[in-house]
């Protein structure tokens, strides 16, 4: 008697393809989209963890930041380093999570060490306290705790987080083309003084188009279609208008906002001598003695990456999982302990390979827009990143303008479906809401998912339904509030 595994390939029935209503050739054009929306990561994490000096005065690289070429040599070695890490992580999610994840180092958290952890310590020490977060979150995995979190959270809350994901993402995608900038009078205005100024807009511009009328003609890869043909169009016009990238100082607002689409090299052997330059215990020890003050500011700064980590990767999993239709009755992902256990032993490696705590992207929702659906996608696009390791100069032709369109178009995928939720219930709607639109406004999903959770279970106490709150909601309101007064304990501690 036939078999539903008969005829198929052993790459589809590990991956299952076809049970998940997809091909070999979505999978590669999806983990393809993929790469390219989130590449960024590799020219923009250097620029956050390469160039800053710690406690004394020097760069990750360990040369002092004021030495001839120091801070060129840096970026270099966190540009390398972080296309590794992310290969390796995302092709480990594609192979044990099975799931269209990818993963990189995290916008935000890589922030976060270079901001205000970094100038009290050594790199290796901010480095090792980013694996002790990554060990204590993968603890939380294989107790399982870290699933039970995410079973107990409302399905309303979850479909905002999708939603929210959806406006997030489309803001970054606007914001990264210089579409949204800064205002002089207002947070934020169009473009440039409110106009649409400049090459890099119209490459765009004419991304956008193009990605839209090949959605409307359903012509298949055409967010791939759309990123290749506005990199091509961005390279000439380099060629030709000699644009050149923004200044610090604001003199060149027109130019391409990182990465300036001129090719400057082809293969390099890269230097990956930051990989172990982790130092696990010295932060405890300032000065070589142990204060238990400076221990407890240690901690919340540690509590803070984690809460981060944990939830950002959560939110970023129920919307890929929504997005391409992979969620069960109860939202809930296929394998969703193995996806959380890549994500948290990413965290690990992160800090062991001196990029920061690596996270779950929520750029993969555009891989998945293209047709991605299983690890495959994951796979390819952890290749691609292998290969940046060596051709990031190709990578860098990519410029944020040519990928941008593509994720102000899964802002529109993903807001569909908004329509599922019970807006005359405000114990819900209020919740959602709050989700929603704090996750663009606040630049930070975790902030909107957490503002979700304590509204909820406010609105539930007041209306005297304490019992209809999971257990585990309460722990988690408690960790938000300590999340959002941070800075008051440090603060009030000292640190």
């Amino acid at each position: 008697m036939p078999t539903e595994t008969d005829g198929k390939s052993g790459l589809d029935r590990f991956f299952e393809i076809t049970k998940r209503g997809s091909s070999v050739g979505a999978e590669v054009r999806g983990g393809l989209v993929t790469f390219f929306a989130m590449a960024y990561i590799i020219a923009l994490n250097p620029l956050i963890i390469g160039t800053v000096a710690d406690v004394n005065g020097n760069l990750i690289s360990g040369q002092p930041a004021d030495a001839d070429g120091a801070i060129v040599a840096s970026i270099a070695m966190v540009a390398a380093a972080t296309a590794l890490i992310a290969g390796i992580m995302t092709i480990l999610m594609g192979l044990i999570g099975r799931f269209p994840l990818a993963i990189a180092s995290g916008l935000g958290l890589n922030a976060l060490v270079a901001y205000t952890l970094v100038p009290q310590m050594t790199w290796p020490q901010a480095m090792g306290l980013v694996v002790w977060e990554g060990i204590i979150i993968t603890i939380l995995v294989l107790t399982g705790f870290r699933t039970a979190v995410f079973k107990a959270v409302p399905p309303p809350l979850r479909t905002a987080i999708s939603v929210g994901i959806g406006l997030f993402i489309a803001f970054v995608g606007l914001v990264n083309a210089g579409v949204v900038r800064a205002g002089s009078g207002t947070p934020v205005q169009l473009g440039i003084s409110g106009s649409l100024m400049g090459w890099p807009i119209a490459v765009f511009l004419i991304g956008m188009v193009l990605l839209i009328t090949l959605h409307v003609w359903k012509v298949k890869g055409a967010m791939l279609i759309s990123i290749i043909a506005a990199t091509v169009l961005a390279v000439i016009v380099e060629a030709v208008a000699h644009v050149g990238g923004q200044v610090p100082d604001g003199s060149n607002p027109s130019g391409w906002s990182l990465n300036v689409p001129a090719l400057t090299g082809g293969f390099s052997l890269p230097d990956l001598s930051l990989l172990g330059r982790v130092d696990m215990i010295g932060a405890f020890f300032p000065n070589g003695q142990f204060s238990w003050m400076h221990a407890l500011g240690l901690v919340v700064l540690i509590f803070s990456l984690l809460l981060a980590d944990f939830f950002d990767t959560m939110g970023t999993m129920v919307a890929v999982g929504s997005e391409g239709g992979l969620n069960d009755d109860n939202g809930m992902p296929p394998r969703t302990t193995e996806i959380l256990l890549v994500d948290s032993l990413g965290a690990v490696a992160g800090g062991l390979g001196s990029v920061s705590s690596t996270t779950s992207y929520v750029e993969s929702t555009a891989g998945v827009g293209e047709g991605a659906r299983t690890g495959l996608a994951s796979v390819v696009t952890g290749v691609a990143f292998l290969l940046a390791v060596f051709l990031a100069p190709l990578v860098n032709l990519v410029p944020f303008e040519a990928a941008s369109p593509v994720l102000v178009f899964v802002g529109f995928l993903m807001i569909s479906q908004v329509a599922d939720i019970d807006w005359s219930r405000p114990e819900i709607g209020i919740p959602v809401f709050l989700t929603i639109i704090l996750m663009p406004f606040s630049y930070s999903i975790t902030v909107g998912i957490g503002a979700g959770f304590l509204s909820y279970v406010f609105i539930r106490l007041i209306k005297g339904e304490a019992k209809k709150i999971h257990p585990l909601m309460y722990v988690v309101a408690a960790m938000f509030v300590i999340y959002f007064v941070q800075g008051a304990i440090l603060a009030a501690i000292g640190a």
